[in-house]
C-alpha cells in the first residue's frame, strides 16, 4: 500500500542517489538507508552502468533500488527493471501522461512510479502540470531544475511546495544539506523522503559515508525532539 502524505514531524525517510560503488551501497545498506538511486542516464557522471552490471545490481538485497531514467525508452525500462530486479522507477525527464500510462500498463506492477518536477522559476506551469496529471505514479519527486537533469547540488525555493496541492508523498530533492534542512519545517506537507546526491561526494558517484552518516544521525535527532 503506498504511504500516504502526513503533515506531522516524523523523521523522513532517507534516499542517496547516484550510486556507483557496491561496497559503498552495501555500508549504506547496513545504515539502514531507505532508498538506493541508481542512474541509468548515459551522459550523466554518475551513469551506474559504467561502473556496475545489471547482474551486480540485480543481486543487491535491499527493496528500495531506485532506477533513475531520463526521456528513456518503455522498453529499455522494462529491460532494465527487470534484470536488475528494481523496485522503484523515477522518470527524471520530460515523460508525456501517455508515457506514464503505457509503462505502468507493461510494468510489474510490484515496481512503483515516481514521477519528477523540476522547478523553476514557472510555478503556475508547475501547478497546471500537477494538477492534470492524469497518469497513474505512486510518488513525486521535486528537483532543481537544470539541462543536466539533476544532481547540480542547488536548490530550489522550497516555499514554492506549499503554493500547490501535493496529492501524493513526495521525495525532496536538490541541494540539500545539513545547513538547509531545518528548513523542512516551513513546510506544511513534509517530504516523504529526503533524496540527496551532490552535497555528499567526493566526486560523481563516489559517496562521502562519514557525511551522510552524520546527516543520518541529524535527521534521528530532529525526529526525536
Amino acid at each position: 500500500m503506498t504511504q500516504q502524505p502526513t503533515n506531522d514531524n516524523r523523521q523522513p525517510k532517507l534516499k542517496v542517489c547516484g550510486l556507483t560503488k557496491l561496497d559503498q551501497i552495501e555500508e549504506l545498506i547496513s545504515l539502514d538507508v531507505n532508498f538506493l538511486g541508481l542512474i541509468f542516464y548515459k551522459k550523466s557522471p554518475r551513469y551506474v552502468l559504467n561502473s556496475l552490471t545489471l547482474d551486480q545490481i540485480k543481486a543487491i538485497r535491499q527493496t528500495g533500488k531506485v532506477g533513475v531514467f531520463v526521456n528513456e525508452s518503455i522498453e529499455q525500462i522494462l529491460e532494465i527493471s527487470e534484470k536488475a530486479k528494481l523496485n522503484f522507477i523515477q522518470l527524471h525527464g520530460d515523460e508525456s501522461d501517455e508515457f506514464i500510462t503505457e509503462l505502468r500498463k507493461k510494468l510489474n506492477p510490484e515496481i512503483k512510479i515516481t514521477k519528477v518536477f523540476r522547478i523553476g522559476n514557472d510555478v503556475e506551469n508547475l501547478k497546471f502540470k500537477i494538477q492534470n496529471l492524469k497518469s497513474e505514479v505512486d510518488y513525486f519527486l521535486f528537483d532543481t531544475d537544470s539541462n543536466s537533469f539533476g544532481g547540480t547540488g542547488k536548490s530550489f525555493d522550497w516555499q514554492i511546495l506549499n503554493d500547490l496541492e501535493i496529492s501524493k508523498p513526495y521525495f525532496l530533492s536538490g541541494g540539500i544539506s545539513e545547513e538547509n534542512i531545518e528548513n523542512i519545517k516551513l513546510l506544511k506537507q513534509k517530504p516523504f523522503t529526503l533524496d540527496i546526491n551532490s552535497k555528499f561526494e567526493i566526486e560523481p558517484g563516489n559517496k562521502n559515508i562519514d557525511k551522510i552518516v552524520s546527516f543520518k544521525n541529524k535527521l534521528s535527532r530532529k525526529a526525536t525532539r
